[in-house]
């Protein structure tokens, strides 16, 4: 195992914060990369990190790895720097009230006005020479700030990665991931492992979050060149909610854990036969099926229904109770499909997304992501 620090643009006098990346098994085959906590106050996938490098280190001492794992524990120590009266304000960067995990660099942007000149009809050729132009263009990039730097430092680590894992969590909820569609064969697998209750497909869901700018890229590369130039999904990036803000113990660190290794080895990162995969219990859906469920007025919130449970057109939700008028709107969902996500406050205003329910009919366009 070897380790690397990444220095960060210093904000001010006197302070200075790095990454920290950890590197097991040999270069040469699949490269795979896997951050946490990139939204600073979402702490499961931090302990996943923790207990997916014990069994790292344990099957590089064992010569059992075929291929690099790259794993960043701490992917925002600007995040977790972030505290307001005791409460970690771990989600958007506090000077510029921008989310974490959205505005990473355009990769396909990028590329575009150098690649069609490469590309030839190898497709191995062919993705090496994308992943040359993404080298050039991020080490062309000047960043001016932390946040920036920040980004930046994490987007050299991937670029290039085959897998790239990005672990996140919501308020609360069920595991759920998200992927882009044209991966779905080769992401199944690893749903069916971490025991997925939703996966969510979006070509672009506005935003450039982290996993989608290593997915889209080559996505919209052979949407563009495919019909003269074989253009492979040169990463397989997914981001995995590991339930939801407070399902920190070891014992959910140590079934995703294990579920990550089991789909490295899969594919054949570890040497090994993989666990069978488990049943995917509900199919994957489109991120543009989701229905959000929003309380039009302001009250205590009282959840009717499970996070990771089916949901029937029409069921209710959650009650939104006013003690003070006696008041109580119930909110039913309008789509059949999963409750994959709840918000964390009981106490409701008014416009507040309370919940989310995965269908499976695409209805939704624009900004897909909640803020």
């Amino acid at each position: 195992m070897q380790t690397q620090t990444h220095p960060l643009i210093s904000p001010t006098l006197g302070t200075a914060r790095h990454l920290t990346s950890f590197h097991y098994g040999p270069g040469g085959g699949q490269k795979i990369y896997i951050q946490s906590s990139l939204h600073a106050d979402e702490l499961p996938g931090m302990l996943v990190s923790w207990a997916l490098r014990r069994k790292l280190a344990a099957l590089e001492a064992a010569g059992k790895l075929q291929g690099e794992v790259i794993v960043v524990p701490v992917a925002n120590p600007i995040g977790l720097n972030q505290h307001f009266l005791g409460h970690m304000m771990g989600r958007f960067e506090s000077n510029s009230a921008t989310n974490f995990n959205r505005n990473f660099y355009d990769l396909s942007a990028l590329v575009l006005p150098v690649i069609e000149e490469r590309l030839s009809a190898d497709i191995d050729r062919n993705r090496t020479a994308v992943r040359t132009a993404m080298r050039e263009a991020l080490d062309a990039q000047k960043p001016v700030n932390e946040l920036e730097s920040q980004r930046l430092a994490l987007q050299r680590l991937s670029y290039d990665a085959d897998v790239v894992l990005d672990l996140h969590c919501d308020w609360d909820a069920a595991m759920h991931i998200y992927t882009n569609p044209d991966l779905w064969p080769e992401v199944e697998p690893l749903a069916r492992y971490v025991e997925a209750k939703a996966s969510l497909l979006a070509l672009n869901s506005v935003g450039n979050p982290f996993d989608e700018i290593h997915s889209f890229c080559w996505s919209d590369l052979r949407a563009r060149f495919g019909s003269r130039f074989p253009i492979p999904n040169g990463s397989i990036s997914v981001t995995i909610e590991l339930r939801g803000q407070t399902d920190v113990s070891h014992e959910f660190a140590e079934h995703d854990a294990q579920a990550i290794i089991e789909y490295l080895t899969h594919r054949g990162v570890v040497a090994g036969t993989a666990a069978p995969q488990p049943p995917l219990e509900f199919a994957a859906t489109p991120l543009a099926g989701t229905e959000p469920i929003v309380a039009p007025v302001s009250g205590v919130a009282v959840f009717r229904a499970e996070v990771g449970r089916w949901v029937e057109a029409g069921q209710p939700i959650a009650d939104i109770v006013d003690p003070l008028t006696d008041t109580v709107v119930t909110l039913p969902c309008t789509v059949a499909g999963v409750l994959y996500a709840r918000h964390l406050s009981r106490f409701a205003t008014a416009g507040m997304e309370v919940a989310r329910v995965a269908g499976a009919k695409a209805f939704r366009t624009g900004s897909l992501l909640s803020q």
